[in-house]
């Protein structure tokens, strides 16, 4: 039998430049300028990915923003300490560092790095998993961040059982479009919340029920829940309980709206409230995770989940891309092409 030797390195410049979409300080799209930089190298346990696509997650837009101003604690108070933006990405693996060992030179990846709006990015080991070969790049990109928050949010943070009731706020979004996929996966009864001109999209991910909130509000429905996922909006606390059933579980992902210093004043709320009421009221951030990942890769070759993608903008237009997040405007998820 003939091993072939695990390839650990290729044939690279040194000091060659890329690239990349670089904010240089916090505000609207426009501190996003198109330089070029250095490539970066993979440390121990990373590994250089020649980026084909990155997904635009609204954590991005966050970092871009620098708010809410507490983001700032972990991100760089007057600049941000990573000046290329960006954490959703898939691509082609072309180096390698010390101690890799699931990944070798020409695997297909996709996962969460640092510094995805760019020609080159460096990624944990631990935060990639093995690109579906069916699944295109744009595809792949737009799957890490919010297809992981919306698999551990149901499963992890809220214990999705078949039958259950779960309404999903946001369900047009990043996030949301996933967790209607998902929870019907599961076999749950879904209703989605959305806007008037989105409600077709929803139906279209599987909700058995919409509801759009410009006509109608969910806490006065008739409808009581026994999962709610809590992502777009900055609904009061009082509105969730409304609508969820006296033993059921509220997921409070997102903060949007939320006052532009602390952000998460709501999901602290909740988390006091909750030992002293019989509803289970909890805050979630998501843990990154190759496991998640190679799962999720695997729902979306088997057509059990589809990424929603909105749009793809090539890496130059960003700016572009994010004025549209901001708006609102986006069904699913929009896509950088490098």
């Amino acid at each position: 039998m003939v091993t072939r030797k695990r390839q650990t390195s290729v044939n690279l410049p040194q000091g060659a430049m890329m690239r990349a979409m670089v904010q240089r300080g916090y505000g609207a799209a426009s501190v996003l300028t198109l330089e070029q930089i250095p490539r970066p190298a993979p440390a121990p346990h990373q590994v250089l990915v020649q980026v084909r696509s990155a997904g635009l997650d609204r954590g991005a837009w966050h970092i871009m923003t620098g708010k809410p101003y507490l983001l700032r604690l972990v991100f760089g108070l007057r600049t941000p300490r990573q000046p290329v933006s960006g954490q959703e990405l898939a691509g082609t693996v072309v180096d390698v560092g010390t101690g890799v060992r699931g990944f070798r030179i020409g695997d297909e990846v996709f996962g969460i790095g640092a510094g995805a709006f760019a020609e080159y990015a460096v990624a944990r080991e631990d935060k990639l998993a093995h690109k579906p070969p069916g699944v295109s790049s744009e595809s792949a990109s737009i799957v890490p961040v919010s297809a992981v928050t919306a698999l551990q949010a149901l499963r992890e943070m809220g214990r999705v059982k078949a039958g259950q009731s779960v309404l999903v706020i946001g369900a047009s979004g990043g996030v949301g479009s996933y967790a209607v996929q998902l929870a019907k996966h599961f076999g749950a009864k879904t209703t989605g919340v959305c806007s008037t001109q989105k409600l077709d999209f929803v139906r279209s991910l599987g909700a058995d029920q919409v509801v759009d909130y410009t006509t109608e509000d969910y806490s006065h429905a008739g409808r009581n829940y026994d999962l709610i996922l809590d992502i777009g909006g900055n609904s009061s606390l009082h509105r969730l309980r409304g609508a969820l059933r006296s033993k059921g579980t509220a997921v409070i992902i997102g903060g949007e709206g939320a006052g532009d210093w602390i952000g998460i004043g709501r999901q602290l709320r909740a988390v006091l409230m909750s030992p002293f009421i019989s509803q289970n009221l909890r805050m979630f951030v998501a843990k990154e995770r190759s496991a998640d990942l190679e799962l999720l890769g695997g729902l979306v070759e088997a057509g059990v989940i589809t990424p929603q993608l909105g749009g793809t903008y090539p890496l130059d237009q960003t700016p572009q891309a994010m004025r549209r997040l901001e708006e609102g405007a986006v069904s699913g998820k929009l896509a950088v092409r490098v």
